[in-house]
């Protein structure tokens, strides 16, 4: 060819200097062996021109091994992939070093990525530079799909936890206390509920929408990252102000307010939000991520819906969590609990129909406490399920003083939070316990309300269980969860207590008289029996006995809840307490039974 510089295609005795003719048919077989290399093979001089370049490397580039020394201008691909060839070469030949470089090819017609050797070598009096080139683009597919996997997460596609944390760490490192940015810890509020209700297909899509508003006006330095089932984190960086944060969260915070839409529901969700600022709340990731913790379970505790900013009276609260979290655990593992009962009466003749097992906690200075500082703590820490069991063991140990003082036919209630109920690993494990007691028709399971109506299985799968046992089922504070009395009629249970705020002056509230009579109309007609909680006043009674067919109650009116061992069994005889009871109660009517002294709980 007439050019000055040398074609690949004709380079072989170029490449080789002067050949002695006798090797010419060794050359020419080396040179179809180099062609038909799998793996892609190209040499350069030290001008960066192609001195060979075998099918693969032609392949490669989608070019001839003419077009090499002289592309086709018209491929902007091709034109800056060479480029960047004859850069590569003559860096590395006059350092004289070996490099390995991966190498994107992303032409219109696919994607590759390829594997890239360049070492220079010495032939004859030349230097030139050999390039051997391995496709490894299936691996590099497998390496970002297991990245992927890692640091992203599959439903949103959101950073997970791990690419957060290793970016405000990049940011503290990079800029150390002159940036300032705010990290915001965000909780879905009554997420479970939604969940449960819904179904989980509905609440993985409601996570998904909630992600994309989230995501809304984020700059290209912010970061929102799912960390967990229901929980994000959100990075702004940078900010200017604490009052430029607490404006763009309230923003946030009305917009997911407005309605979800998915699969033909409309689904209101909200998030407590907790936030911290760099450096004044922390000065890492760690310290930035609890005190936004920290503050996200203030406003879950109080308000829901909110956005809040730690301040360090946040701090002092959270020890104080962490010290009952611990005195939590040491109590279930030293078996410190103990329970109370609460009889529930026959309201018509004062006789005891069946009691309620309330669990207590002694502390370390023998003081009880009720259930409402640590239950909800053991439902959050995973620690119920044992402390369930721990309270059927008590009332084994009590069984026959149970019954020396409340009579053998009393049933004996034990409440079971809604995460237990859907639990069918926790309701087995239960019904064999209770059924191991040798007297499981002696027992009632107490369940609220939405245990039913939420789209678990516990009335198509659980719910036979204890059926089997003889074990009766009773929907504890019914009226202020999420059902209605159209789902009522679905349930499946022995008895319905309805919630005292319905009890509670009754006498005096005409529209929850209404309620009243619509619930027990209703169980009547499904054959389960009304149990009025909270009774505490003689005027409820009285109402209860004279205006309605409710035959039990509950409440402090009857009896506090009370400890075995406060208790003297009176010689009261049971035709002594029907007695007592008339068409208008005595005011002083009670079971028959006394406390031997001492406050009962």
């Amino acid at each position: 060819m007439n050019s000055d510089r040398p074609t690949a295609t004709s380079s072989t005795e170029a490449a080789t200097g002067f050949v002695d003719s006798d090797a010419a048919r060794e050359l020419e077989m080396l040179r179809e062996i180099v062609r038909m290399l799998p793996a892609s093979v190209t040499v350069q001089d030290d001008q960066g021109d192609f001195l060979l370049v075998n099918d693969a490397a032609a392949i490669q580039f989608n070019a001839s091994a003419d077009q090499f020394n002289r592309p086709d201008p018209q491929s902007d691909f091709l034109v800056q992939a060479l480029t960047h060839r004859r850069a590569t070469a003559l860096d590395l030949l006059q350092s004289g070093r070996s490099a390995v470089f991966e190498e994107r090819v992303n032409s219109e017609r696919d994607r590759r990525v390829f594997l890239t050797t360049h070492r220079p070598v010495r032939i004859g009096d030349r230097s030139v530079l050999l390039s051997s080139a391995t496709d490894v683009s299936r691996q590099k597919a497998m390496e970002e799909e297991l990245f992927r996997r890692a640091y992203y997460d599959e439903l949103t596609d959101l950073p997970t936890r791990r690419m957060i944390e290793k970016h405000v760490g990049d940011v503290i490192g990079h800029s150390g206390e002159t940036s300032h940015f705010a990290l915001a810890f965000l909780d879905i509020d009554n997420f479970k509920h939604i969940n449960d209700y819904y179904g989980h297909s509905v609440g993985d899509a409601l996570l998904v929408q909630f992600a994309k508003r989230l995501a809304l006006d984020l700059r290209g330095t912010d970061m929102l990252s799912r960390i967990s089932g229901d929980e994000f984190l959100l990075l702004l960086n940078p900010i200017q102000s604490q009052q430029e944060v607490a404006e763009y969260l309230e923003l946030l915070v009305q917009r997911l307010r407005a309605p979800f839409f998915i699969d033909g529901s409309e689904v209101f969700a909200s998030a407590s939000i907790g936030v911290s600022l760099y450096p004044e709340h922390g000065r890492n990731y760690d310290a930035l991520h609890q005190n936004a913790d920290i503050a996200m379970y203030r406003v879950k505790n109080e308000t829901k819906g909110a956005a809040v900013f730690f301040d360090s009276s946040m701090e002092s609260e959270a020890l104080a969590r962490m010290a009952t979290e611990q005195s939590l655990r040491l109590a279930i593992l030293d078996k410190r609990f103990c329970c109370a009962f609460q009889p529930k009466v026959d309201i018509r003749s004062l006789e005891i129909k069946g009691i309620e097992a309330l669990v207590r906690l002694r502390n370390d200075d023998g003081v009880i406490q009720a259930p409402g500082t640590f239950i909800n703590l053991a439902v959050e820490l995973g620690l119920i399920d044992e402390l369930t069991h721990l309270v059927l063991a008590e009332i084994m140990k009590s069984i026959d003083l149970i019954d020396e003082t409340f009579g053998a036919a009393a049933t004996i209630s034990i409440n079971v939070a809604a995460k237990q109920a859907g639990n069918p690993e926790f309701m087995r494990a239960f019904a064999r316990a209770i059924e191991e007691t040798g007297c499981p028709t002696r027992f009632m399971v107490e369940v609220t309300e939405d245990a039913f109506v939420a789209k678990t299985h516990f009335q198509d799968d659980i719910l036979p269980m204890f059926r089997a046992l003889g074990v009766g089922i009773s929907i504890d504070d019914f009226g202020v969860g999420y059902s209605s009395l159209s789902a009522l009629a679905d349930i499946t249970a022995d008895e319905i207590k309805i919630d005292r705020s319905f009890i509670t002056d009754i006498h005096k509230r005409p529209r929850s008289q209404g309620i009243l009579r619509a619930i027990e109309s209703l169980s009547e007609a499904l054959g389960m029996a009304v149990i009025a909680e909270g009774v505490e006043t003689f005027e409820e009674l009285a109402y209860l006995q004279a205006a309605t067919k409710i035959r039990y109650a509950q409440g402090y009116y009857f009896s506090e809840p009370i400890f075995l061992e406060e208790l003297q069994p009176q010689t009261r005889t049971s035709s002594d307490v029907r007695g007592a009871s008339s068409a208008r109660p005595a005011a002083d009517a009670r079971p028959a039974y006394s406390r031997s002294g001492g406050r009962g709980y």
